[in-house]
């Protein structure tokens, strides 16, 4: 099921007002906001109870919202526009890319997503936004909306409900230089 145009309207609405939202992914619900708010950021980390200096994810519809954070060869822009399966990159970070986003490392983690709402999402937006697992740190993924309001009941700001994708598992994290999987 798809939500309607006012539903992901009101959605990037939140994000754009600095809001934390859930929505869904390829694989399970994801919590979003806009990368370049630190506070939206802030707040979603603590809810996740995750560590800053981890990092976080970068979901786009298209390659073109992610070039505020990449610095991308004509290569790395091939692999990533080719790819028929959803695939977290791990590229160069523009000078750009705030802490609060690649965290302790020298990369940025970024997909540009097939899931139809997540592209309406992104488009809406007028960007990339973050992506991380709706869950708190030591929690199993969010694979429902129903399990995403027992995680958070009140905590966020918009709750996007659909129908996530077919993807099984968290996708696969690949640094796009060395082709090394760090998440498989």
């Amino acid at each position: 099921m798809m939500p309607s145009r006012f539903q992901i309207r009101a959605a990037a609405k939140a994000i754009k007002n600095q809001g934390v939202i859930a929505y869904p992914t390829e694989s399970v619900f994801g919590l979003g906001c806009l990368p370049l708010s630190e506070s939206a950021v802030t707040k979603l980390l603590q809810l996740k109870r995750r560590p800053a200096e981890k990092g976080l994810i970068l979901i786009a519809s298209k390659l073109e919202q992610l070039e505020h954070f990449t610095v991308l060869s004509d290569q790395d822009r091939e692999q990533i526009n080719t790819q028929n399966t959803p695939i977290t990159w791990l590229v160069n970070k523009s000078s750009l890319t705030p802490e609060w986003i690649s965290g302790k490392h020298k990369k940025v983690a970024v997909r540009v997503s097939t899931h139809p709402v997540v592209k309406a999402l992104c488009d809406e937006v007028g960007g990339a936004i973050v992506s991380t697992s709706a869950n708190t740190s030591t929690a199993k993924a969010a694979s429902s909306a129903l399990q995403v309001r027992r995680y958070f009941p009140v905590e966020l700001d918009y709750y996007l409900m659909g129908e996530t994708g077919d993807v099984v598992a968290a996708t696969p994290i690949i640094d796009i230089e060395t082709m090394q999987v760090i998440r498989d």
